[in-house]
């Protein structure tokens, strides 16, 4: 595992044990979430959905590329693209689920990252895997910050026992709901893959583009802006 991907997992949050299990079982129930909880969520699955779409595009765009001229990377890069596809359609689910609006600058993250993806991997393929490197570092991040707020933030939920008697000190294993317990945990899982997804790209040379800060840093700054812009527009 890289120094990054190992920075990035020490400031997230530990795994959450499943919700309403045990000593309660199904009888627990849950209080309303505030408007603004309801609001921050509606904004996580928004820009998660849209992140998601973006890698998608990225790695359809390097695989375009790179899998005739590099055929050895063509099991790895599928395998990255996979999770790419099956993270967006997750998200795809969760919008239609929640009635979450999508970005409306929607073609423009589909045309800008099929780019970005391409563009990179004409490159070649250092490049294209400092390209990975980038993107999942900020995605990474953001998954990580993401969860410390789900975490830190939700703890003001009353819960409630079989009789309707609101439980003062609930057990941790019921402390969240079960939505909010399976979206901690789809996040978590999301940005481990992301972070594997990173190794990879280290593991296959991402540090000998030339330049290599230089374009990092420039397909960091970008993604930041994108997150950014999708969580609002």
């Amino acid at each position: 595992m890289s120094i990054v991907s190992k920075r990035l997992l020490s400031s997230a949050a530990p795994p959450l044990e499943a919700a309403a299990k045990k000593f309660y079982g199904d009888k627990v129930s849950y209080g309303s979430l505030s408007k603004a909880q309801k609001a921050f969520l509606d904004r996580v699955i928004r820009v998660d959905q849209a992140g998601e779409l973006g890698a998608n595009y990225i790695y359809f765009g390097q695989y375009t590329v790179l899998a005739t001229k590099y055929p050895h990377l063509k099991p790895v890069l599928q395998h990255m693209w996979d999770q790419e596809i099956h993270h967006h359609d997750t998200f795809n689910k969760l919008q239609t689920q929640r009635r979450v609006r999508p970005s409306i600058l929607t073609p423009l993250w589909k045309v800008g990252a099929f780019g970005i993806g391409v563009s990179t991997a004409l490159i070649g393929k250092e490049a294209a895997m400092a390209c990975t490197v980038a993107v999942e570092t900020v995605i990474g991040g953001h998954y990580n910050q993401q969860l410390r707020i789900l975490m830190n933030q939700y703890q003001d939920i009353p819960v409630y026992d079989e009789h309707g008697k609101e439980i003062a000190e609930p057990d941790m294993e019921i402390k969240d709901s079960p939505e909010l317990t399976s979206l901690k945990d789809l996040i978590s899982q999301f940005r481990d893959e992301e972070l594997e997804h990173l190794d990879t790209a280290i593991e296959h040379d991402a540090e000998k583009a030339v330049p290599y800060m230089l374009l990092t840093e420039a397909i960091k700054l970008v993604c930041k802006g994108a997150i950014w812009t999708a969580e609002r527009v």
